[in-house]
């Protein structure tokens, strides 16, 4: 069995914007949508079906089974479909007796359903928490779906997604997952951008190669619209969306578009297929960042600092206050003191251009809401 997350999952999940409006002919239009809207062209990959998707009721053998009405033509040829487009699918379940919307669960069933997604051609695997028995671990749980998974005969990256929930960090990659979820639910707003971003400010060193730390699928692009009134919300501007995705990818999280890719903007799409922001998610050290804050603005303005492969450094400068704000950076707190006659030229990875050659520090003023974010290189001065 390879590894099957060196990097962070990066695809689209219907969850967001559709709830449980899900269907054969939308889930084709977002294999199609990958790839001409240039998505898979900069590695995007996996296109996960969330909750919702089955009957009500197993079938006389205890399989799970597509909804007819939703899915006529059945798992097996939309897997297909996915994959003649040079993607991977993914599917939903749950480690209770039902799922969240009250479809059956795997609880028992690890081994007959995870055979049924492999016979599917299912990828990935979305493994949700809700009416877990009160009297059985979630730590066993999930230990259970991985080793169905792993004697399954085909490789199926497992999403763990308890929200943060048991001390999950503890023993998460023990348990064979490749990722998991460390948040509650993302909601379409900056508040609730933030406040996930708070949860896991900290916790650099909770995710790495294999085994990511999720903090629930992107927002990016949705507007305030969509079909789930559990994370629709107020939408954000374009600035607020910029950030989202930049705090996301320098975290290590996964990169699962949440928006209706068929449709989105232009300004969505530069956005979900900036390759320089991309580049950093992707590292293939997999190093979580630190953070340093404004000496005189701690609360409100800091920065995120991640070493990369190749001896390159991330830079995201993120104001989250409703005014400008400064960000000095001192060289010396990220390891160059001036005596080594050293600097760092910084490239902007959002206008795809160098900003200048520095030395000792960078100061620069950061707009509500903004995280500019900065590729550097040591140079001598």
């Amino acid at each position: 069995m390879s590894i099957l997350a060196k990097t962070p999952p990066m695809g689209w999940n219907s969850w967001n914007t559709f709830g449980n409006n899900i269907s054969e002919d939308l889930v084709k239009g977002v294999a199609d949508a990958f790839i001409s809207r240039g998505l898979k062209d900069v590695g995007y990959e996996y296109i996960v079906i969330d909750d919702c998707w089955s009957e009500k009721q197993r079938d006389v053998n205890g399989r799970l089974v597509a909804d007819k009405k939703k899915f006529p033509g059945g798992m097996k040829a939309l897997a297909d479909y996915i994959h003649s487009k040079g993607l991977k699918f993914g599917i939903y379940s749950c480690v209770g007796t039902h799922t969240c919307a009250g479809y059956p669960g795997s609880f028992d069933h690890e081994f007959t359903d995870a055979q049924t997604f492999a016979e599917w051609g299912v990828d990935y695997l979305k493994y949700d928490y809700c009416y877990k028995p009160r009297n059985v671990s979630g730590e066993d749980l999930y230990k259970r779906m991985a080793l169905a998974l792993r004697n399954s005969g085909r490789d199926i990256v497992l999403s763990a997604c308890n929200w943060g929930n048991d001390d999950v960090k503890k023993w998460i990659r023990e348990s064979g997952a490749n990722l998991y979820r460390s948040t509650g639910d993302i909601s379409d707003n900056w508040k609730s951008i933030l406040d996930i971003f708070h949860s896991q400010l900290n916790e650099g060193w909770s995710g790495g190669i294999d085994c990511w730390n999720d903090m629930d699928m992107l927002v990016v692009g949705m507007g305030g619209s969509g079909e789930n009134e559990m994370v629709m919300s107020t939408g954000c501007n374009t600035s607020e969306y910029m950030a989202h995705f930049s705090i996301w990818a320098m975290m290590n999280s996964a990169l699962m578009i949440g928006c209706d890719i068929r449709n989105m903007t232009e300004q969505t799409a530069k956005i979900l297929t900036n390759k320089d922001v991309i580049a950093l998610n992707q590292d293939i050290e997999g190093r979580g960042p630190y953070c340093i804050r404004q000496w005189n603005n701690m609360e409100n303005v800091f920065s995120l600092i991640k070493p990369l492969s190749g001896g390159d450094y991330a830079v995201a400068m993120i104001n989250i206050s409703d005014q400008k704000g400064e960000m000095s950076l001192q060289f010396y707190d990220i390891g160059l003191p001036n005596a080594s006659g050293m600097g760092f030229d910084f490239y902007d990875c959002w206008k795809h251009e160098s900003i200048g050659f520095f030395t000792e520090r960078i100061s620069l003023d950061i707009e509500p809401h903004e995280c500019r974010v900065f590729r550097l290189k040591v140079a001598k001065r």
